[in-house]
């Protein structure tokens, strides 16, 4: 940070004797001569760097010009004084501030709009006036917003790289991404949507006064990850609202948050981590609460088949009342994907159970024509979720993978030395037995 210059000569009682006549001559009329009657002790203050003297000389212009109604010469006074040599940067910023409190005071939007690309312009690769374009810029897209006119409000937010801006606070800042985010998706442009997220640092969600923009933050990016089918991302995002506390606070918000990190779990294709997070929502006291819920988990996490008809016959009313399988296109979308789910996960309970399988058999047990079976086999195979080989002319799966010769060559290994023991064994018993029957013969 640049060091304050050293003030040189106090101007104060020059000012406080300057400003009443100035305001006299505006009052009067006379604007122009108003303005020009501080000119020369504006230079002055400048020059000696009399910070607090030559702020309240700017401040004076723009207000004598707001008190005129020269909106127009308002402007040409915060450019002319922003470009002077050896400018003050702490009274050009009060200026800035000054003229930026006055946009809500404009008489019409053609002058509210001059205003603030005049103030855009003045503060354009200043470093020291960087919140304030920042703030005039957020205006601008707003307006633009409110015009409809959704894809110029986002490129002129997207100017904005507030994450560099050192003199912006967090809280600040982190609003100035999320509207991004915001306006990304209003434009559906996704891409950035997930560019600008990153900008964002999670720790900063940790605090809990941070909570409403940490909430703001996962909403957006549900939008996000459920318009690319993203449903496991979908369900951890939730699970962030979940454990947020002011939301365990409100058993409705609660309720609602779980119940759709229930829905995306289930919607995810099968994995290693999808599988974990399931079996973990389904241990949660609170699912208790929902029991339709918990036995929609609990078709998934034990290893038994699920008939569709009885998936739509139990569950289909409550689903299809969620906005996640509403009658939208989005909603039907993921209805399509439940039941994609439901096939795949009984191919891996009769994978699990049959090492053999007609195809007959195999499209009676799934509900599905030979072709729809074949074809959720083989999405399967490909992703390496199960192991099967088909004999199309016979008819028959095998579920059984092939074994490399090693695994051969030790199975056979080890039932050699278990056959050995054997015979060891059942040799030393018949020896004991002749030993036994050897003694009694003796005896007798």
């Amino acid at each position: 940070m640049e060091p304050t210059p050293k003030v040189e000569k106090d101007f104060t009682a020059l000012v406080d004797a300057q400003l009443p006549i100035a305001e006299g001559l505006v009052k009067a009329g006379k604007l122009a001569e108003a303005l020009e009657s501080l000119a020369t002790l504006e230079k002055q203050t400048r020059n000696s760097a009399d910070g607090v003297s030559n702020a309240r000389i700017l401040l004076a212009n723009v207000n004598f010009c707001h008190q005129a109604g020269d909106w127009k010469l308002l402007q040409e006074r915060v450019v002319l004084l922003s470009k002077k040599h050896g400018l003050l940067k702490t009274s050009v910023t009060k200026m800035i501030q000054e003229a930026m409190s006055l946009i809500d005071k404009t008489p019409n939007a053609g002058v509210k709009l001059e205003l603030i690309e005049t103030l855009r312009t003045v503060t354009d690769g200043k470093i020291f006036v960087e919140v304030e374009r920042a703030r005039v810029t957020r205006i601008l897209s707003k307006i633009r917003e409110e015009e409809g006119k959704i894809t110029e409000a986002c490129d002129i937010l997207q100017e904005l790289q507030v994450e560099t801006f050192g003199s912006m606070e967090k809280r600040e800042k982190t609003e100035f991404i999320l509207e991004q985010m915001r306006l990304c998706l209003a434009k559906k442009d996704f891409p950035r949507v997930q560019i600008a997220s990153r900008k964002i640092s999670l720790k900063f969600f940790e605090d809990a006064a941070q909570h409403d923009l940490k909430i703001r933050f996962y909403e957006l990016l549900i939008q996000f990850s459920t318009h690319e089918s993203q449903y496991l991302n979908t369900c951890k995002h939730y699970r962030h609202i979940y454990d947020t506390p002011s939301v365990k606070e409100n058993p409705k918000e609660l309720a609602q948050a779980l119940q759709n990190s229930v829905f995306y779990v289930i919607l995810a294709p099968y994995d290693n981590e999808q599988s974990d997070l399931t079996h973990r929502i389904y241990e949660d006291p609170n699912l208790g609460k929902l029991p339709l819920l918990k036995d929609l988990v609990k078709c998934f996490v034990t290893n038994e088949l699920v008939r569709w008809p009885k998936i739509e016959e139990i569950y289909g009313p409550t689903l299809k009342a969620t906005p996640a399988f509403d009658k939208s296109e989005g909603g039907q979308k993921r209805l399509k994907a439940l039941h994609e789910r439901v096939i795949e996960h009984n191919i891996r309970v009769i994978a699990k159970y049959y090492t053999r399988i007609s195809t007959k058999r195999l499209t009676q047990l799934l509900d599905l024509s030979a072709n729809d079976a074949e074809e959720f086999l083989s999405k399967l195979v490909v992703s390496k979720t199960i192991h099967a080989k088909m004999d199309r002319p016979a008819g028959i799966i095998n579920f059984v993978p092939r074994k490399s010769p090693n695994t051969v060559l030790n199975e056979w290994s080890s039932n050699i030395n278990s056959l050995l023991g054997l015979i060891s064994k059942t040799t030393h018993l018949i020896a004991k037995e002749e030993m036994v029957a050897s003694i009694t013969l003796s005896k007798n």
